[in-house]
């Protein structure tokens, strides 16, 4: 018999409740992004326009073009920057050519050496050769004088407080980047070209000049402009070199503006050109490097020719060496011998070490707000990049491109313009923010925002997106995604970014001389303080301490990835 029951409730299982909260994060995000770069260069234009009553005016404009105290610096940066750019690429062709094309012993181990001058803020650079080459107390020039039977203010063998001596002295940390890029050329190009040459006739001095260098000419070129664009952007080598000599660039001539009586009006209108040239600089060099030099056919092309020096090799190991004495040996030895003396104090002492570390208390202080703001600018710096990366390569939400250009956007700031943006921006009372650290890490943000956005987007299209796509189809929301899946397969990328970062705020001067006060001075402004009141020594300890940690992060990011490779968390 069959028995009626009654009909029990059906339960539907509701999906749970998910919010993803991917869109506002890319407004966050882009907000974040338009506050940091567009911000500062809207006060900027806008000082540079009106009077100090508030009154639109373009006599700022026209000061640029009468006051000859005001055109002489901008004409005397662009020829500096020009004779650095030639100079950098006639040290680093030759040299990038030694190391990847030739049988030179060592080859190794000048790539490290010239990352080594890489590292080295120019600033820095320029105070070692300032020990090296002052006209009467430098190293080298007492020396020769003492070789030569001379006496102390006899015309000096070297003069580095001049036009020639700091073209040189900027070049030598502006080298490196036409030498990365020659060097990564040359190891590209196919030998088959060169072997086809040879087979024809060609020798190795016509193949070298028929094929090889028209083949690298679009980075040589690339890195030259590079070199232009730093040598006219920098602040910290004019400063130190430029000053003492008499002459003014164009950077120097704004950070003067803000001395008593200031002139921000007139510093925001100077810093608007050296603007406009930094971005024909930068579409200059993406211009030569989009350019299609060469395509191989027919498969893989055979390993990189290696031409034997023969009789030419002590030729080839004196350049570099000369160079490299030139650009790091030398220089870091006169930063460990002042160092580790004492003026009228014969023999080694660690005086300075004392001075620095236990009896000056501003440089403890410089050194907290550094590595607080190196720490912070590294942390935050990354993720806004890696945010801003991850927009822009899975495009998940309209317009994110945008965020791609305003994160490169700060490239084309040179970083005293930046200074000044910040400055005209934050002195007010509804945003004062500066004489705070605060100020410093929006300034530090928005310069190494490029960089860490470019390697991690370049790091992006290296990872396919099917992991991402099961993480999506087992539940996760496209951020926690990010940070479970992607974020951990980014990992070389990640530390490398950090490291890239921090390190580029630690030795920044530029943009951080015209916003520290006394409670927020950076170890650079120390530095650059005292280099003013001719203390060598703590220069020496402070640059050497700057260099120890540098080359410690280089190091650590270069092991951290050897330890194991990325673990995926499983997804909750």
């Amino acid at each position: 018999m069959a028995v009626a029951l009654p009909e029990a409730p059906v339960s539907v299982a509701r999906p749970p409740l998910r919010i993803d909260l991917l869109k506002p994060a890319f407004w966050l995000l882009a907000a974040v992004l338009a506050v940091l770069v567009l911000l500062p260069l809207a006060w900027l234009a806008y000082y540079s326009v009106v009077d100090q009553d508030g009154r639109l005016t373009l006599a700022n404009f026209a000061a640029l073009v009468a006051d000859a105290t005001m055109r002489k610096p901008f004409l005397v940066a662009i020829a500096m920057a020009l004779a650095v750019g030639a100079l950098s690429c006639a040290i680093a062709t030759p040299l990038a050519w030694l190391v990847a094309r030739t049988d030179m012993p060592g080859r190794r181990l000048v790539r490290v050496l010239v990352t080594a001058s890489f590292v080295t803020p120019p600033f820095l650079g320029a105070i070692a050769w300032e020990i090296l080459a002052a006209p009467n107390s430098g190293l080298l020039n007492v020396a020769w004088r003492a070789l030569a039977g001379g006496q102390q203010y006899d015309a000096p063998l070297l003069n580095i407080y001049s036009f020639g001596g700091l073209v040189f002295a900027i070049a030598c940390y502006t080298f490196p980047y036409v030498f990365t890029l020659v060097a990564n050329g040359l190891d590209r190009v196919p030998s088959d070209l060169e072997d086809a040459s040879s087979i024809l006739g060609g020798r190795a001095w016509t193949t070298l000049r028929r094929i090889t260098l028209p083949l690298v000419l679009p980075a040589m070129l690339a890195g030259s402009l590079i070199a232009i664009l730093q040598a006219l952007t920098m602040f910290g080598s004019p400063a130190i070199l430029a000053l003492p000599a008499g002459f003014h660039v164009i950077t120097t001539k704004i950070w003067s503006l803000f001395q008593y009586p200031p002139k921000p009006g007139l510093a925001a209108a100077a810093s608007l050109p050296l603007l406009g040239i930094t971005v024909l600089l930068l579409q200059g060099k993406a211009w030569i490097l989009g350019r299609k030099g060469y395509t191989v056919l027919g498969g893989k092309s055979g390993e990189p020719r290696v031409t034997r020096l023969g009789f030419w090799m002590p030729l080839g190991l004196f350049f570099a060496l000369a160079v490299l004495s030139l650009t790091v040996l030398l220089p870091y030895g006169a930063l460990v011998k002042m160092a580790l003396t004492k003026n009228g104090v014969p023999g080694l002492t660690l005086h300075n070490f004392r001075f620095v570390f236990f009896e000056f208390s501003a440089t403890r202080l410089a050194m907290w707000n550094t590595f607080v703001l190196g720490f912070s600018t590294a942390t935050l710096g990354t993720g806004l990049a890696l945010l801003a990366a991850y927009f822009v390569a899975r495009t998940p939400v309209r317009g994110s491109r945008l965020l791609g250009t305003l994160a490169t956007a700060p490239v084309a700031i040179p970083g005293i313009v930046l200074g000044v943006g910040l400055f005209l921006t934050y002195s007010h009372p509804q945003l004062m923010l500066y004489g705070t650290l605060w100020i410093l890490l929006v300034a530090f943000l928005t310069i190494e925002m490029p960089a860490g956005y470019q390697q991690l987007a370049a790091a992006f299209h290296g990872i396919h997106p099917e992991l991402e796509e099961a993480s999506r189809i087992l539940g996760a929301s496209r951020l926690k995604t990010l940070r479970l899946i992607t974020a951990p397969l980014l990992r070389t990328s990640v530390i490398a970014t950090w490291c890239f970062v921090f390190i580029g705020t630690i030795r920044e001067l530029s943009a951080t001389i015209l916003l520290t006060t006394a409670n927020t001075k950076l170890v650079s402004v120390i530095i650059y303080d005292l280099n003013e009141s001719g203390d060598l020594g703590a220069i020496s300890v402070l640059g050497l301490m700057l260099l120890v940690v540098s080359f410690a992060v280089v190091l650590i990011a270069n092991r951290l990835p050897l330890l194991g490779g990325p673990r995926l968390p499983a997804l909750r």
